[in-house]
């Protein structure tokens, strides 16, 4: 960090010295024929040369004027120019996403999970890019908005396609790990590049995610229905429904991520609770007498009662604490970290009725009738002739073994929030750096973005290009590169996490940031005209979306789908928008 903020200052004092000369260049030039000329002493010529900033300048020769941001801040008309500048806002627009990253992931190691983790962290993330959008529609006169809102337009398709493209490939790729059955083996890499042996593999969670991903493209739908429609007239309302519908989805994203780690909490414990029930069970069926099911299907209960003989040492006709824990214990749960204190007190909340700390014969019984129904799906009146019961159990214990894996129950400790030293200072920290990045993305957006339309104007190169591959670069950069570290561990837990990050941060993309383009849109009356943008948008998440919705092992050979879907996002829209013309 210590680098990063001495770059900075280099780049600023840099900064300064091109305004003096660009300065000189931005000022209107005399007219050569003009006697207010001085001599320089010598002799008089008649095509006097001027001092003009890069002499190499790739632009046409007559001299346009341009627009310095905030009045001061550099500006030119080249070619070279306006590359140069393009970098540097770019760096500092790096810088800035960099500063809230840091400060974000500092404040999330104080405070933990929830409202930061929730809902600070997510709009964080998108801020870079939503002040980039904000002020391409805020610029000067309606035409003047309407002429650089695609840059806005673009950083929102390049963002969004980068991420869940190019970055999410390569986190398959530095990620991968041998496969099995039915995960990716953490740590163990053997295959090489065996594209069906060897990948990654995450949690349901990361479903969830890329699920919401893909439902967050509902206000592209609802603000391109006109134009599908040929309905000039219900643009400007279309836009205010897709408006309200976004921001709502928005709030909906965020309170979910406040409540997240909660519900996750929640889905572990039961899951642990079923796999510690689908073992008692098994483990009852092979203690038991007799068969646990009779001919009917139905739940065996003088057998249950031997059972519960059994389980009762003192013969007190009650199951107490130390003898459900005794039961446990005998069981040995190895496959799953058990807390069997916590196990036994569970066992007592779901089959002690009376809430009296015991569990007599009745309960034990209707309980055991309820797990078995449910073990071996409630199919009444079936046969059992011992093996199917068992069977049926053995195929119950492995799928909560299963289920339990798949909520990622066993990486649980690495969420909880240990004791940081200091934490004054770190919060302090943590809050300077989130006021830097919120300051230099504030003020370097307008500039980056005046810089990429004069450079369009230089090149006749559309400035939604330039937006589409070069700006997410600087938005996007300081994410792309932990995503990819943190995958490069070869763990489910990272890649999940990885991953999940990723569909968060384009579900963020295509609710905040497109909550303010189409504010700007509303508001300032500007056209909607971005129809191959969208269906870039729209190809893209319900593609990945859909794709990581219903898995969690991805081969190596996935990441092809990934890379292929890049270059193909970006010919797809030249061809619609500037060969058909599309919009």
């Amino acid at each position: 960090m210590a680098n990063t903020s001495i770059l900075s200052l280099l780049l600023l004092l840099l900064l300064l010295c091109v305004f003096t000369i660009t300065a000189v260049h931005s000022r209107s030039l005399p007219d050569p024929t003009s006697s207010d000329l001085i001599s320089d002493g010598l002799h008089t010529h008649h095509t006097p040369n001027y001092l003009r900033l890069n002499p190499l300048s790739l632009s046409a020769e007559a001299e346009s004027t341009c627009e310095q941001t905030y009045g001061f801040l550099p500006c030119t008309t080249t070619v070279l120019g306006n590359l140069f500048l393009i970098l540097v806002y770019g760096y500092l627009m790096f810088v800035a996403a960099t500063y809230l990253s840091s400060g974000s992931e500092l404040l999330l190691e104080i405070l933990g999970p929830g409202v930061v983790g929730g809902l600070f962290l997510p709009i964080l993330g998108a801020l870079p890019d939503a002040m980039l959008i904000l002020v391409s529609g805020l610029s000067g006169t309606t035409e003047v908005a309407q002429s650089q809102v695609s840059v806005g337009m673009g950083l929102l398709a390049g963002s969004t396609v980068m991420l869940i493209t190019v970055i999410w490939g390569s986190c398959v790729v530095v990620g991968k790990c041998d496969l099995r059955e039915l995960a990716a083996v953490d740590g163990q890499d053997t295959k090489g590049f065996d594209l069906t042996g060897s990948g990654v593999s995450t949690d349901i969670w990361t479903c969830y995610a890329a699920r919401i991903m893909a439902i967050s493209v509902i206000p592209f739908i609802i603000v391109q229905l006109p134009q599908l429609l040929n309905s000039n007239s219900a643009r400007h309302l279309a836009v205010l429904i897709a408006l309200i519908v976004s921001v709502s989805m928005l709030i909906s994203y965020c309170v979910y991520q406040v409540f997240q780690p909660w519900i996750q909490r929640r889905r572990i414990a039961y899951a642990k609770h079923k796999h510690v029930i689908s073992g008692i069970l098994k483990h009852l069926r092979q203690r038991a007498l007799g068969r646990l099911l009779n001919d009917q299907g139905e739940p065996n209960i003088d057998v249950i009662k031997k059972l519960f003989d059994a389980i009762d040492e003192n013969k007190d006709s009650r199951l107490s604490f130390s003898e459900l824990k005794a039961l446990i214990i005998g069981i040995r749960f190895d496959e799953i970290d058990l807390d069997q204190d916590g196990a036994v007190e569970k066992l007592l909340e779901d089959f002690d009725t009376s809430r009296d700390s015991h569990i007599d014969i009745d309960e034990f019984i209707v309980a055991v009738s309820k797990w078995l129904n449910v073990a071996t799906g409630g199919r009444p009146g079936s046969a059992d002739a011992g093996p199917q019961t068992m069977k049926a159990l053995e195929d119950y214990h492995e799928q909560t073994k299963q289920e339990h894996a798949l909520l990622g129950a066993e990486d649980q400790s690495d969420e909880i929030v240990e004791g940081v030293e200091n934490p004054k200072w770190i919060s302090f920290k943590a809050g300077m750096m989130l006021l830097f990045g919120a300051i230099i993305a504030a003020a370097f957006a307008d500039p980056l973005v005046d810089a990429v339309d004069n450079f369009s104007d230089a090149t006749s190169i559309p400035t939604f290009f330039i937006s589409f591959i070069a700006l997410p670069l600087a938005t996007n950069s300081s994410e792309a590169v932990s995503a990819i570290i943190f995958a490069s561990r070869k763990k489910t837990r990272t890649a999940s996490l990885t991953f999940s990050e990723l569909y968060g941060a384009v579900t963020m993309n295509n609710v905040l940031c497109l909550s303010v383009f189409l504010a700007l849109v509303y508001m300032r009356d500007l056209t909607w005209d971005f129809s191959a943008e969208v269906l870039v948008i729209l190809i893209v998440c319900l593609v990945m979306g859909g794709f990581a919705s219903f898995r969690t092992r991805f081969p190596l050979w996935t990441c092809s789908v990934a890379y292929i879907l890049y270059p193909f996002s970006l010919a797809l829209v030249y061809v619609l928008d500037y060969v058909f013309g599309w919009s």
